[in-house]
Order: structure tokens, then C-alpha cells, then sequence
């Protein structure tokens, strides 16, 4: 097969969104890498009090601003032109839309690669990935980029974020502490089974760095689903860093175990709550949906770059104290 094309040309869709940001954030530290950067958002994001000042920061970067609808065929060809990479940080509420970009991708006569909204749980893990809810539309996905036949892809699977932002799995998760709870304000914990499951994590800090590093790694990253992360870790490990870096005393812990878990999950998704997605993914992660016998990390020399769970448990300290 021919080296594949480099990734010089990118096109970020999702830019502002919480993991996007971040990716937007490490593509842009390493600009000097690519010849050009652009985002495409939705006037409402560009006329917004609360995201009006982050894109008018990525603008003083040299980014280049698309304003479109993302589900007009005619703006998103549009903003194609020129484009080689297309790297989707669309939230889940917005993944079906990347089939038609796919699509588009697919038809442009410049773009060559597309990064889908992969970040996360890997949803082609086992066999019994293919039945969980929350993989259905991104198991469309990737059937239609499998589809293609002139555009490559990258899958960048990182497993849960080890982050302080609220319901992120160094939260303090108010809204569903039973599914795990690192809460710095209270000196409390809940952790799941005995505290001793292994589950890999990835800081969003690092999941920017790790799609930086695929995209300049074209031929490794090439037409792969990437497993990488930060660390993987048991939840006694988070906990005891937590306590470490908040003085060192015993925080209260509790714990919540598998089959508990199963049956909270049971009971919201009968009930049709949207949080039933959290236990859901929680369930996995403690069922061991994120653990390989080898990582990828190597192959977008990625392995000395991640932080470790002292970075992100000071950084998740911040986030919950600001």
C-alpha cells in the first residue's frame, strides 16, 4: 500500500464543546505542524456570550472561522474546499450528523482523512458492544466511513476522561454519586465494587495531544482504531491521590458494586431517564470494556507524552475547588 497522505489541512467540527475544546486547544499549540486550521461553527456558537471570546481567541491563533450549518449539504462542501482532514469533536446529541459529513468527505476532491467523535468507550470492544445503547450511532458511523471508497480514517479511543468537570469520572458526579463520586469538597468517595477494578483512563488534555500526534502519524494512524490513553488505574488509586494531594487524611468512602450498578442501570433505562447512559458506561468501564493487553500509544510515540494520575488528580482538584 502507498504511504498514506499527510494530515496538513484540518477542519474541526465540534470546536468549542468540552472534549473539542481541548483538541482545538493542542492542535492549535502545535500549528507550526500543519499549514492550516479552521473550525466550523453555527452563527448562534459565534454570536454567543459564553463562546464568542474563544473564537475570537482562536482567530488572534490564525485559525480560520467557517460559519454553516452543520446540516447543510451546501456549507459543509463548501467549507470542505481546501480541507484534507476533517476532525469531529461533534458531542453525542450531534453524532448522527457526521454520517452526512462522511458522505461529503467522501465526494470531496480534497479531503482524504476524517477523525470521527470516537473519543471515549471503544464501541467495538467484544462482541456485546455491538447490543449497548450508547454505541448505537457511533457504530453508524463507522459503518459509513467503512463504506467509503476514497476516504481513509482514524478512530482515536481513549476510554473515560480523567477529568473534574461534573460527571466525568474525577467529579464529584452530583447527579450520580451510586456510579462513582471523587468529591474533593467533601472529603467523600464512592467507588465502584471492591475499589479494586482496573479501568484506563485518558485526561481530555492528553485526548488533544493523542489526535495531534495521529494526524502527524499519517500511515501508523492510517484506516486504525487507535487504543490509547493516559493511565490505567483502580478507583483505591484515584482515591488515595486524592486524599495525598488534600492533606493526606482518610476521606469517607462507600462503595457501589457491580451487580448495584446493573440494577441502577436497569431501573433508569425502564424509566426512560437520559442519565441512564452514565451507568451504563459506568458499568462497563468496571466490567473491564476498557482494558487491552497492549496499548497504542507506541505507534503515534505517544508512550512518554500523557499525564500521569498525579496530573490528573491536581487538575481535577482545581476544577472542582474553582
Amino acid at each position: 500500500m502507498s504511504s498514506a497522505p499527510a494530515c496538513k489541512k484540518l477542519l474541526i467540527f465540534g470546536a468549542t464543546g468540552l472534549v473539542g475544546s481541548r483538541i482545538t486547544r493542542e492542535i492549535v499549540r502545535n500549528k507550526s505542524q500543519f499549514e492550516r486550521i479552521a473550525i466550523f461553527t453555527s452563527r448562534t456558537t459565534v454570536e454567543s456570550a459564553t463562546k464568542s471570546e474563544q473564537i475570537a481567541s482562536l482567530q488572534k491563533e490564525g485559525v480560520g472561522v467557517i460559519v454553516g450549518d452543520v446540516t447543510s449539504a451546501g456549507d459543509v462542501a463548501r467549507a470542505y474546499s481546501g480541507i484534507d482532514t476533517v476532525i469531529s469533536c461533534l458531542g453525542r446529541n450531534a453524532l448522527e450528523h457526521q454520517i452526512e459529513l462522511v458522505r461529503l468527505a467522501n465526494e470531496s476532491p480534497s479531503v482524504h482523512r476524517f477523525f470521527p467523535s470516537e473519543y471515549g468507550t471503544d464501541i467495538e470492544y467484544g462482541p456485546s458492544s455491538a447490543h449497548e445503547i450508547p454505541h448505537q450511532k457511533k457504530l453508524k458511523v463507522r459503518a459509513a466511513l467503512r463504506a467509503c471508497d476514497r476516504l481513509d480514517h482514524t478512530y482515536v479511543v481513549t476510554g473515560p476522561y480523567a477529568d473534574g468537570d461534573p460527571g466525568l469520572y474525577f467529579s464529584a458526579n452530583a447527579s450520580g454519586k451510586q456510579a462513582g463520586s471523587f468529591d474533593v469538597k467533601n472529603k467523600e468517595a464512592v467507588l465502584l465494587g471492591d475499589g479494586n477494578l482496573r479501568i484506563s483512563f485518558t485526561t481530555m488534555h492528553d485526548v488533544g495531544k493523542l489526535v495531534v500526534l495521529a494526524a502527524l502519524h499519517a500511515d501508523s494512524s492510517r484506516n486504525k482504531a487507535l487504543r490509547v490513553n493516559s493511565f490505567t488505574v483502580t478507583d483505591s488509586d484515584i482515591l488515595h491521590e486524592f486524599e495525598r494531594q488534600t492533606g493526606g487524611q482518610a476521606w469517607k468512602v462507600s462503595y457501589t458494586s457491580l451487580d448495584e450498578l446493573r440494577r441502577l442501570e436497569r431501573e433508569a433505562l425502564d424509566a426512560g431517564k437520559p442519565y441512564a447512559v452514565l451507568f451504563t458506561l459506568r458499568r462497563i468501564w468496571a466490567e473491564g470494556g476498557t482494558l487491552y493487553d497492549k496499548r497504542d500509544n507506541h505507534l503515534i510515540d505517544a508512550e512518554h507524552v500523557v499525564d500521569t494520575l498525579a496530573d490528573a488528580v491536581a487538575e481535577a482538584i482545581k476544577v472542582q475547588t474553582s
